[in-house]
């Protein structure tokens, strides 16, 4: 199974609008394979709590304006880990001590990694 044409569309609205905020380490994964509840997991960090809200809040701004509601949001006030579901679409935005402890590219390595164009 692959990850659906509109999945991707927004993973890559998701992707511009993190990087527009200075987000770092952006890795979009197609786990619509082993877990049918959604179909990519888009991550992201962040060098400190602010910045990490930051790029939470522009990600559901945009993904908002392009007709995906936010279904759960979770750890947008500790601003260490925020876990934003738009069910198709799951982002992580880490800081970047908690990306590197939690390592999930490590457990998800199995997925493929799906291309963002996002500026350098």
């Amino acid at each position: 199974m692959t990850a659906s044409p509109r999945s991707l569309e927004l993973t890559q609205i998701a992707a511009v609008a993190a990087d527009a905020k200075q987000a770092e380490n952006l890795v979009a994964l197609d786990v619509s394979g082993p877990l049918p509840l959604t179909d990519v997991f888009l991550l992201a960090s962040g060098r400190n709590e602010p910045l990490v809200r930051a790029i939470a809040e522009e990600i559901i701004e945009k993904l908002s304006l392009a007709g995906a509601p936010l279904l759960r949001r979770e750890g947008l006030a500790e601003g260490r880990w925020v876990l934003l579901d738009f069910g198709d679409v799951v982002v992580h935005v880490f800081h970047e001590e908690d990306r590197m402890y939690y390592s999930l590219e490590r457990l998800w390595k199995d997925c493929p990694v799906v291309p963002l164009t996002v500026s350098v």
